[in-house]
């Protein structure tokens, strides 16, 4: 029955996968659209060159608007509410569109551009003394802020029609929305919670689920190039620093006496390691800390890495570009056809971190209720 549902599970993904490769066709607009935008920062100072690095960093950071596409000199965008606090000025809320794409200021705020200041692409207060700094209270919606409500929102549809499905037609094989995500919920019971926790692994269905559907809603969201898609949300680090918080949390309140004792007294370790320098519990202890610090930078660089990549092969048609209208023209036929099969394989990427971190936070909890005899 379980190689049934594989195999079934193989096929619906294998149906899946016709609509993100049309989707992909909207990404070889995207190398034009920033072709048109760089083209205009050139017509004003010819003397200023391409730099790949500001490129790729300004389109996976977080900012105040959600940017679409840029038509000769026209910018298509959606503003988003800023709500600040400054102790000087007091409680502001106006829309993003205000600071005109960073290049105004707005009743003593202004989004930060310099380079070299360490609030690059932060709103910032301009001081009576001249100088600027961060206002007290920020609480803005950003673009992650809107991908984030979005996916939650979308998870939430999701399981709650399941939810309502399994109600309403028990006894009956799933179809529908409820046949695709089955298999899923399956593979992570079986395959994920049972096979690493022996000490009542339901109990944490509910956690693990969340973050594997969290996770690998958003790394496919991140694939798409237009709205709502294209958020760097899992590839931003106080999201994965959230979700790693969160294993460490339930972690560290689930263990029992045995988990402890084995941290504190390291059973079957010679004795001249504890003593007189208690050796093995440091290692045990900074080990708590380091295994949630590992999820969180997982998570954050592969799912980075695949952005950065794809944006580095359109660099290459500016920098090319640069040197020979026909040189640009030239490689952005090879730019786009790797960029498309990154995306390709960015579809199994985004699958398997989502496993990963599922995975590797099930063994946290094995370990940490396992008893020991």
């Amino acid at each position: 029955m379980k190689i049934r549902e594989l195999i079934k599970f193989q096929n619906v993904i294998t149906k899946q996968l016709i609509f993100p490769l049309f989707v992909l066709l909207f990404a070889i607009s995207s190398p034009l659209s920033l072709f048109a935008q760089h083209g205009e920062e050139t017509h004003e100072t010819t003397e200023k060159k391409f730099q790949p690095g500001p490129f790729i960093f300004d389109h996976i950071a977080d900012s105040y608007e959600w940017h679409i596409l840029t038509f000769g000199e026209t910018h298509v965008s959606v503003p988003l509410p800023i709500i600040l606090y400054s102790e000087s000025k007091g409680f502001h809320m106006f829309m993003s569109s205000e600071f005109h794409h960073g290049h105004d200021s707005y009743n003593g705020f202004k989004i930060e551009l310099d380079e070299a200041s360490i609030n690059k692409g932060k709103i910032v207060e301009l001081l009576d003394n001249g100088e600027f700094e961060k206002p007290l209270v920020n609480i803005s919606i950003t673009k992650n802020v809107v991908a984030l409500f979005f996916s939650v929102s979308l998870m939430l549809f999701i399981f709650i029609s399941v939810a309502r499905a399994y109600k309403k037609n028990k006894g009956t094989a799933p179809k529908g929305m409820q046949s695709f995500f089955e298999p899923l919920i399956l593979f992570v019971r079986d395959d994920i919670a049972k096979a690493s926790i022996q000490n009542k692994p339901e109990k944490y269905m509910p956690y693990l689920l969340s973050i594997f559907f969290f996770i690998f809603i958003n790394n496919l969201l991140g694939l798409i190039p237009i709205l709502p898609g294209g958020a760097n949300l899992t590839g931003n680090i106080t999201i994965t620093l959230a979700l790693a918080v969160f294993t460490f949390v339930i972690t560290t309140v689930k263990a029992n006496k045995s988990y402890w004792t084995h941290i504190v007294n390291a059973p079957g370790v010679p004795w001249w390691l504890k003593f007189p320098i208690p050796l093995m519990p440091i290692v045990e202890i900074v080990g708590m800390f380091t295994k949630p610090f590992v999820l969180m930078v997982r998570l954050f660089a592969n799912i980075t890495a695949g952005h950065i990549i794809a944006l580095g092969f359109y660099s290459l048609i500016f920098i090319f570009g640069e040197k020979s209208i026909f040189a640009g023209y030239g490689i952005s036929v090879v730019s786009i056809a790797f960029t498309i099969f990154m995306t390709i394989l960015e579809l199994l990427v985004a699958f398997i971190q989502a496993y990963v971190f599922t995975l590797l936070s099930a063994l946290y909890f094995g370990m940490a209720t396992e008893e020991h005899h």
